[in-house]
């Protein structure tokens, strides 16, 4: 039978509409965009003559336009829900009709500005800053999200073509928020749980277990690319491959070596790897191999330059996944993980009892338990001037996670382009605010 609702167009940009969203008929993916543009205060800049093409195709090219749109079409702000989460605010909203001056004070940024300041999602209140050992003072240097947007930290070979004005001119969110299953992990883990902080010497060992199961040896993956050398699109997607063939191999080892290795089913470890692998490569590349990956690597896709047809095709996925994987490496770099915390972390992720298909759900609950309190007691030893370092890094886990879905979503083709944005941005950063030698994570006896 035919169903006029199966017809109905985004009036943004003309792509089959999913139904009423914010006061109007608009498609997934506009209405996706309203959202995160209003949640995170962002701030865009049109090239052109602020009178863009909206289609389907067209759509991410002009980020200013669409929101430009979305806001003289009718699309409520205030249907959104303030913390972030699915759902609008009040179903009955309808669209609104606002004034141009409205209209130019939410394009300019105006309007957020004079809003109540909102926590950072990576201070979250938690962070100590006032202490020495966490490498990251008030006074001398600036927060992860605060220079996020500024031209010298994401500037790419001062390209000037859609990309730039993309990621350039579009402001880092004020906060990132709470994501939905940070709740039920605390919750099952124990995030906020009082323990008796006096069992170090028996945390110690494990810790000490966790860090001899992991490879610290640099990649060996070959990086060198001669000077002069132009690095084509195929070569830089044939290298990433090679490079998450070795970090995936290292995964598989490191099963084999875990301590608690012969306490579950080889099929409950497959169903666990395949499920997890990515983030477990991710929290390496981003602490015990960033040398090589903000380094060796980076400089190898300093040597590749993409087409226009890659700068305008670039997704908003892509967009979302680099400024998520920025502000992570930042935060990182700003807690100066050590090789202890880090082994912690991912065996802490790896345990997942929510993941589907596993067979000793009982005994993984208690193994993340484990180690969960384990890696507490020995943040909380090893760093006692920084209370808050133990919740703070447990909240870059759900990070990960959520970086790693969303990545799946990115074409292959674009990876080359959304590795350069991010390796480049990430190693401008650290000459902007460098607080210490180099990214790499230290031992705990350095800090």
């Amino acid at each position: 039978l035919y169903d006029p609702a199966d017809q109905r167009t985004c009036l943004i940009c003309g792509d089959r509409a999913t139904g009423l969203h914010y006061g109007i008929i608009s498609c997934e993916g506009c209405k996706g965009f309203f959202k995160r543009s209003i949640c995170n205060k962002r701030v865009y800049r049109c090239s052109r003559d602020k009178n863009c093409e909206m289609s389907r195709k067209q759509r991410n090219r002009c980020q200013y336009c669409r929101l430009l749109k979305c806001l003289q079409m009718g699309m409520n702000r205030k249907a959104i829900r303030e913390d972030g989460m699915p759902g609008g605010r009040n179903k009955s909203i309808g669209p609104v009709q606002i004034t141009e001056e409205e209209i130019e004070r939410i394009m300019s940024g105006q309007e957020f500005k004079e809003e109540a300041p909102e926590h950072t999602w990576g201070n979250n209140g938690d962070s100590d800053h006032s202490s020495p050992s966490n490498g990251a003072s008030e006074g001398n240097q600036p927060s992860p999200a605060s220079t996020l947007s500024s031209n010298r930290s994401v500037e790419i070979n001062g390209y000037t073509a859609a990309l730039r004005d993309q990621y350039i001119n579009t402001s880092m969110s004020t906060h990132y928020q709470l994501l939905p299953h940070l709740f039920g992990y605390t919750a099952q883990s124990g995030l906020l749980a009082p323990q008796p902080r006096s069992v170090f010497p028996q945390s110690h060992p494990l810790v000490l277990q966790l860090v001899a199961a992991e490879d610290l040896a640099p990649l060996a993956t070959p990086m060198l690319i001669e000077d002069g050398y132009k690095v084509t699109q195929v070569e830089l997607f044939a290298l990433l491959c090679r490079l998450a063939d070795e970090l995936l191999f290292r995964q598989i080892s490191w099963i084999k070596k875990l301590p608690f290795f012969c306490e579950l089913s080889i099929e409950d470890y497959t169903c666990l790897l395949s499920s997890t692998w990515q983030e477990l490569i991710l929290l390496s590349c981003l602490t015990i191999y960033s040398a090589q990956i903000f380094g060796d690597l980076a400089d190898v896709t300093a040597k590749y330059t993409p087409s226009d047809d890659e700068l305008q095709g670039f997704s908003e996925d892509g967009m979302e996944v680099m400024e998520r994987l920025i502000y992570l490496f930042r935060k990182f770099h700003q807690l100066k993980i050590s090789n202890e915390e880090y082994a912690c972390m991912k065996a802490i992720n790896f345990l997942n009892q929510d993941i589907r298909g596993l067979s000793s759900i009982s005994q993984l609950e208690q193994l993340n338990k484990r180690y969960w309190y384990v890696c507490q007691d020995y943040i909380e030893y090893k760093y006692p001037h920084q209370p808050k370092r133990f919740p703070e890094i447990m909240m870059c886990l759900p990070e990960i996670r959520c970086i790693a879905g969303k990545l799946v979503n990115v074409p292959l083709e674009q990876l080359p382009l959304l590795f350069k944005a991010v390796l480049h941005s990430c190693k401008s950063s650290l000459t902007s605010y460098r607080t210490g030698p180099s990214p790499c994570v230290t031992t705990s006896s350095g800090n």
